[in-house]
């Protein structure tokens, strides 16, 4: 993909998702009501799409509970603010294996391996305009937790959402995702336009600095369109990286909590600055609309 900067520009909230944040900060909301409220103040900062993970509203803890879902995309679709609703798929391939000197059995507590079926089981009940797709799988930070994604359970859900007609969001750690990304395009299985979110900075993924972005995004194909973003304190700098490399941008709570050093922040509050940084480049904020035009969205109500 040629480096040209992008000049008119979506950007994607993601409102709380997965991670173990719920007690780090009071603005990471659990409830689907606080969910569905903090994705229409994003909105209403300047978001075009929001990614919504959802949390047991008792302990915090990320969940996969259909009804959960239902309530937060009712909740966002009655809402009088406009906005491109995003659901994960990510969960449900979670595996922790024992220590290095007794790998098996798995850990319970924490293992979450489920079908396909399962994990999309939410994108048929909700029908969101898009859904993610972990393009891969792979190490994280957790000393013995594995994000597991393999091509035979990739190719399932990914036809799966293409025949729920609800637009794929590629999400890739590594060079090695993109590539098989592109095969699924090959083989049809997931259909153009390509949208890919480029996550940077997760350990063990493509770290964030900058000739690792640049190698991702030289692996985008013309023809698709890419966001970009990094985490803590690289969240802002990635806006101006992104949009730099010809990209969109991420801004929320599951990545960064705050807006300043010993400052919490909310997700309109970053969501704000982004839109000042993205103004200030010259570039224009996209509106949902205008996205939904851009990749061929349709919004819908659930079945």
């Amino acid at each position: 993909m040629p480096l040209e900067m992008n000049r008119e520009v979506f950007i994607t909230c993601p409102v709380t998702g997965s991670g173990n944040t719920q007690d780090r900060s009071p603005h990471v909301p659990r409830t689907p009501k606080e969910i569905a409220d903090n994705a229409i103040e994003a909105a209403k900062a300047g978001a075009a799409i929001v990614h919504c993970h959802v949390r047991d509203p008792e302990t915090g803890k990320h969940s996969r509970r259909v009804d959960l879902y239902r309530e937060v995309t009712e909740r966002i679709r009655d809402a009088d603010t406009d906005v491109v609703i995003n659901l994960t798929a990510g969960m449900g391939g979670d595996l922790i294996v024992g220590p290095p000197e007794a790998p098996l059995p798995l850990v319970e507590d924490g293992t979450d391996m489920a079908s396909a079926e399962e994990r999309v089981e939410h994108v048929a009940e909700c029908l969101p305009e898009i859904c993610t797709l972990d393009c891969g799988t792979m190490n994280f930070a957790e000393a013995d937790y594995v994000m597991t994604n393999t091509p035979g359970m990739l190719r399932a859900m990914g036809q799966m959402m293409t025949d729920l007609d609800v637009r794929v969001e590629i999400e890739a750690f590594d060079t090695g995702h993109l590539w098989f990304a592109k095969q699924l395009e090959k083989e049809g299985i997931i259909e153009s336009p390509v949208l890919v979110q480029l996550c940077m900075g997760i350990p063990w993924g493509a770290p964030d600095d900058l000739h690792t972005f640049m190698a991702m995004v030289a692996n985008v194909p013309d023809h698709w369109h890419f966001s970009a973003f990094s985490l803590g304190r690289n969240e802002m700098p990635y806006v101006a990286a992104a949009v730099l490399a010809g990209g969109n941008v991420r801004v929320g709570l599951e990545d960064n909590l705050y807006l300043e050093k010993g400052v919490l922040a909310t997700n309109a509050q970053l969501v704000e600055r982004a839109v000042r940084i993205v103004e200030d480049m010259g570039a224009t904020v996209m509106t949902p609309q205008a996205v939904r035009d851009k990749l061929q969205l349709t919004k819908r109500a659930p079945r």
